[in-house]
């Protein structure tokens, strides 16, 4: 890390790194107040879809978190961004909640059924079977299949939930195409990420608490990388990796005065 230059822009993982089942982490405030302060470019990250940044900003606020709008990035935004690069004013077959539609709307997609462009999965609590064999059928007509994210389960009160990457593993096994996935870990959804906010890889950092997408996705960035032991990666798992993140850190809280 001596070798790297200043760090001056930081992204951040929600989930695991500033909230932990609804609750804000110890540290997460303070951080997040002296990224406001310092005037440093940073993005919130999420890989659920199922949230527009305004649902996210209104969640976090309500439990004393402050993250303006612009600093929220979310899978569905990175997937609208790519679309929207790769055929622009195209359409789209939906699996997914109003952060994954509003994302596409906003980027001037028509969400069809008819002879769609892509089939598009996002997360959703309410995975339909009438939905997914639509899904099917488009795709082996032609539409191309894209994901939100890879992430097989999703964290709820009750237990893991089926998330969207389980899903697309039952239409790919029915259609034998496999999804381009715009979520963490692809390292595109940091790189668009850092464009939204004008920053340079680096220059800039990347914190998560999973070895397998954010600790990957920042360092395939070109990122610092700064893994926290208050998600879902134990310390005893690190080196079960063929790479390391930059640092790892007890929490949120000893990375403050690095900002």
């Amino acid at each position: 890390m001596a070798d790297r230059k200043p760090i001056e822009s930081w992204l951040t993982d929600m989930d695991g790194v500033l909230i932990h089942e609804g609750v804000p982490i110890p540290g997460a405030d303070a951080f997040l107040k002296k990224l406001r302060e310092s005037g440093k470019p940073f993005l919130v990250l999420t890989n659920n879809s199922i949230y527009t940044p305004r649902d996210l900003h209104a969640r976090l606020r309500r439990m004393g978190l402050e993250v303006p709008l612009e600093n929220i990035w979310t899978s569905a935004l990175a997937t609208a961004q790519f679309l929207d690069d790769q055929r622009p004013n195209g359409s789209a077959y939906v699996i997914g909640e109003a952060g994954l539609t509003t994302a596409l709307h906003d980027i001037g997609y028509v969400l069809t059924d008819h002879e769609p462009d892509y089939v598009v999965l996002g997360e959703t609590r309410t995975y339909s079977f009438e939905a997914m064999t639509k899904a099917v059928r488009l795709i082996n007509g032609g539409a191309r299949f894209i994901c939100t994210n890879p992430d097989e389960t999703g964290p709820s009160a009750e237990g893991p939930l089926p998330a969207t990457g389980a899903v697309a593993a039952l239409i790919t096994k029915a259609t034998g195409k496999q999804p381009y996935f715009a979520g963490k870990p692809n390292p595109l959804m940091m790189r668009t990420g850092l464009n939204v906010i004008g920053a340079h890889s680096e220059s800039s950092a990347m914190i998560g608490d999973r070895m397998d997408t954010d600790v990957l996705a920042g360092m395939e960035a070109g990122m610092q990388t700064f893994l926290v032991l208050t998600g879902l990666t134990s310390p005893d798992q690190v080196e079960n990796y063929p790479y390391r993140p930059s640092k790892v850190v007890d929490s949120i809280a000893d990375l403050v005065d690095l900002v």
